[in-house]
């Protein structure tokens, strides 16, 4: 695994520029690649014609490595970054040699998580997303986040495309359970999380360690959902630590 390049997908609703403060340090050490999801950043929204599935865009995940001729990679994500991490594992597991979850967890959303995923993509497809970092900053980050992390979200939010966070928000909406995805997942993995995330707390991450066949866990003190942006020196040295670059 230690000359594997790694892949890092971002969370929602934001792009690739949450691993801004993450990229260099890393990059001293190992190829880093951090693509943007469809729909947001730079990356455009196919016109598919089918419902939004995280099973598109893991398709692109896998197309990327094809276009970048990387066999396998360690794969891993953030929050909804996780998600489409899984998605991959269901799609191309023989892609994959080894795995980075970061506040994310492997359930399914219950019946009002999807409820309210689809209130939000409605709202964002009529309002734009102007609304959105009051409404979702607070569950994002921890309690005594930095001002400037706080300013840096809500400008990675704003500048997001409203149909592309529409789409991820349905497609995470829609996603499986993915706890048999990970038994069978026979690689080296990861898992980060922030002590103070309520989003995916530590219980979450405690289930993927527990499911996941090989897996270290690194808790990170006084960090939200969002730890790349809030101690991005922690999460650099949780997977440097566990890296054997």
């Amino acid at each position: 695994m230690k000359d594997l390049p790694l892949v890092l997908l971002h969370a929602f609703p934001v792009d690739a520029r949450m691993w801004d403060a993450v990229r260099a340090p890393l990059s001293e050490r190992l190829r880093l690649i951090t693509p943007d999801q469809r729909g947001l950043g730079r990356s455009p929204l196919p016109e598919t014609g089918r419902e939004p599935d995280l099973a598109d865009a893991a398709r692109d995940v896998v197309a990327l490595l094809d276009r970048l001729g990387l066999d396998k990679v360690v794969l891993g994500g953030c929050s909804m970054g996780g998600y489409l991490t899984m998605a991959v594992l269901r799609l191309a597991p023989e892609r994959v040699g080894g795995l980075v979850f970061i506040d994310t967890k492997a359930t399914a959303d219950a019946p009002e998580a999807v409820r309210t995923r689809h209130e939000v993509a409605a709202r964002v497809e009529a309002e734009g997303t102007a609304w959105m970092p009051e409404a979702v900053t607070p569950g994002l980050l921890a309690e005594k986040a930095r001002p400037e992390v706080a300013e840096r979200l809500r400008e990675l939010i704003t500048t997001q495309p409203p149909s592309g966070v529409a789409w991820a928000a349905r497609a995470m909406a829609a996603r499986p359970d993915s706890l048999e995805t990970l038994r069978s997942a026979d690689v080296p993995a990861l898992v980060v999380v922030g002590e103070e995330d309520g989003l995916t707390p530590l219980e979450e991450a405690i289930t993927l360690v527990e499911t996941l066949p090989d897996a270290t866990l690194v808790v990170l003190p006084e960090a939200g959902h969002l730890t790349p942006l809030e101690d991005p020196a922690g999460v650099v040295e949780a997977i440097l630590g566990w890296y054997p670059a």
